[in-house]
């Protein structure tokens, strides 16, 4: 689970990621327009957002990232207590509100609840797909309950991929999500990576749902008439 925190408050910021990278791989910006900016560029499966930030406010940022067709799960976290204050966050399009000072336990749970409501997460470790189960904390994959094995990248690439369903992904961002910036390995391994993730899913049935978008990149494909989906 990849979270963006955006905080100007440094030592919360540091409370924050001091207690969540356990759990989740934490980004952070410390004011609006790098927030803005890191939302836009990257795939996250929840974004947690002050209101007040230099720069640009938290929620023009919410707004803008809405239009832009950006629907990753917000969480508010922020001074303003007022029910006002809550409801307007609720408007403009915030899954949650939380407010300063707050216990560090109950951002974690209700983190936990978005990603839950949001389809990314079944429980603390597991992700599901249809009969696709993957155990994050084990980085095992089980297929209708049998165990398959995967090639550490291989198993990175298909979380990505659960994670995001829906949603096209190019081989730019998968390359920098699973090899990193720094990698020396060209982009072109994506494509060998995935040609070999779907020959192991066909291998169960589970055909035709990395959809290749050409000349973009790929696409968790939705669709109910395929084997792998059915329980």
């Amino acid at each position: 689970m990849r979270i963006l925190v955006v905080e100007d408050d440094k030592s919360i910021l540091q409370v924050i990621r001091n207690s969540l990278n356990k759990y989740y791989t934490i980004d952070s910006a410390s004011d609006g327009e790098e927030g803005l900016y890191m939302a836009q560029q990257n795939i996250y499966d929840a974004i947690i957002l002050d209101i007040m930030l230099p720069n640009l406010s938290g929620d023009i940022i919410l707004k803008t990232i809405r239009q832009e067709g950006i629907y990753t799960p917000v969480l508010f976290l922020t001074a303003k207590d007022s029910l006002e204050d809550k409801i307007k966050g609720f408007k403009m399009g915030a899954d949650d509100y939380i407010v300063k000072p707050f216990y560090i336990e109950e951002l974690k749970i209700r983190i936990d609840a978005l990603l839950r409501r949001s389809g990314a997460l079944v429980s603390e470790n597991i992700l599901k797909y249809g009969i696709l189960e993957l155990n994050i904390k084990s980085r095992e994959l089980f297929i209708n309950v049998e165990k398959i094995e995967l090639q550490t990248k291989l198993f990175d690439i298909l979380e990505y991929l659960i994670n995001n369903k829906g949603a096209i992904l190019t081989k730019e961002q998968i390359f920098h999500r699973i090899w990193g910036f720094e990698s020396d390995t060209t982009i072109n391994i994506v494509e060998v990576y995935i040609h070999k993730l779907r020959k192991i899913l066909e291998q169960y049935d589970c055909h035709n749902y990395i959809k290749t978008i050409r000349g973009v990149g790929y696409m968790f494909k939705i669709d109910e008439e395929n084997k792998c989906l059915k329980n």
